[in-house]
């Protein structure tokens, strides 16, 4: 196995029961939760890590990242949960939502979970023709980022892609060093159309949370990854698909928070 990166976080003082796991999307790593969710977390008592999954952040297989598959993302998953052991929330933002899903259909059961934006069920090939037909540059954007990183790109697209307008410009050239390169195998993978997913584990809680001006995924969209998990989804208005680094991102936290103290109250 490649060696991953995981970053964590430790309560300074009191210390639950319960582990967080986070699992960053496409063309991202790690990093990204460290900007705001684990410090929050930690505060709150809960120990949390963030792992970068093979190819990505401080991860070894940066040379094999345009074949490494979703299989290899959950394997990835799967030794992080086993290393940093615990009681496990799992934790999944866009494409890291479905590399939790996955594990999940796996028939492993976790203390939770929570979809951020992430991909539905059935995968992302209806999201990705939508997205193509509203915003062409963005699509050709992304396939740039994909082949030959951020340097290539227009930050003003990406913001489209991930951020609302409300984000300011110094706070996206902090977020711009943790955009990277994708694997294309891997987006293939969430591409392809999975019309009868595993049913869930009923016993495994699971919340799902999704930005109402998201590029990528409609409401529709997200109530039917929500409605797959037997719930219902909480949208945050004026927020975009990055909604761990937004403005209202504590929103996003509070809620997270709430949510976990009512599972373990049970």
């Amino acid at each position: 196995m490649a060696r991953l990166e995981i970053i964590t976080r430790h309560p300074s003082t009191r210390s639950r029961p319960l582990t967080l796991l986070f699992v960053h999307g496409s063309y991202t790593q790690a990093g990204i939760w460290d900007l705001n969710f684990l410090p929050y977390f930690a505060d709150l008592g809960y120990t949390s890590h963030a792992v970068s999954l093979r190819g990505h952040g401080g991860s070894e297989g940066g040379a094999l990242l345009p074949w490494l598959s979703m299989a290899d993302y959950v394997d990835d998953l799967t030794e992080t949960i086993d290393r940093v052991g615990g009681n496990c929330m799992l934790i999944g933002h866009s494409m890291g939502g479905m590399v939790v899903q996955r594990y999940l259909r796996s028939g492993k059961a976790p203390k939770g979970a929570v979809l951020m934006a992430s991909v539905p069920p059935y995968g992302m090939w209806n999201a990705s023709i939508g997205m193509l037909c509203r915003d062409p540059l963005l699509v050709h954007q992304l396939g740039m980022l994909m082949t030959f990183g951020p340097g290539i790109i227009n930050i003003a697209d990406v913001r489209r892609a991930l951020f609302s307008d409300r984000v300011p410009d110094a706070e996206l050239a902090r977020y711009e060093p943790l955009f990277q390169r994708e694997s294309q195998r891997a987006l293939i993978d969430l591409l392809a159309f999975d019309p009868f997913p595993r049913p869930p584990d009923a016993t495994v809680p699971v919340l799902v949370l999704g930005a109402a001006d998201d590029a990528f995924l409609t409401r529709t969209q997200i109530d039917d990854t929500a409605r797959f998990f037997g719930t219902s989804a909480t949208i945050f208005p004026d927020m975009a698909h990055g909604m761990m680094v937004e403005p209202d991102w504590r929103l996003v936290a509070d809620a997270i928070a709430t949510w976990l103290d009512g599972i373990q109250a049970v």
